[in-house]
């Protein structure tokens, strides 16, 4: 019966012996799947972190880009008006030199010129000037 003693006893040590190196195989590998995870999450932390910082540049170029646009826009408004005002200007002296009419002598009219001397004082030719307004209704008498 010592024979079996010692197998049983043999059997109970090895069984102890593996039930002590399974639990420290199961500890070092639950530690070594947490440094996997540890050191997946910092490294998707640090690429956020980076395709942010990115994004962010992309977007401050986009911003100056499209304000360039919307000034480049704004001048071409500008000009497409300067240009539509002159055009019109241009055709509307075009049209109107086919509304006038070229002169000749018989249509012109000719002014006397009067030539006056001054005689006298300045009152009397004031007081002449007024009589002869009113006498042509050139001024208006009564109300």
């Amino acid at each position: 019966m010592n024979i079996n003693k010692n197998e049983n006893s043999l059997k109970n040590n090895l069984y102890d012996a593996n039930k002590i190196t399974s639990k420290k195989i199961k500890l070092f590998n639950l530690k070594f799947i947490h440094k996997i995870f540890d050191s997946v999450n910092i490294s998707l932390l640090i690429l956020i972190f980076i395709l942010s910082f990115l994004s962010f540049n992309s977007q401050r170029k986009w911003t100056s880009i499209y304000e360039n646009l919307t000034k480049t826009k704004a001048n071409n408004n500008n000009l497409i008006d300067y240009i539509s005002k002159t055009e019109e200007f241009y055709i509307n002296e075009i049209e109107s030199l086919n509304t006038f009419k070229k002169t000749t002598p018989k249509d012109l009219i000719y002014l006397d010129k009067q030539i006056t001397k001054n005689k006298g004082n300045d009152l009397n030719t004031k007081i002449k000037s007024i009589k002869d307004g009113l006498k042509d209704s050139k001024y208006q008498k009564g109300y």
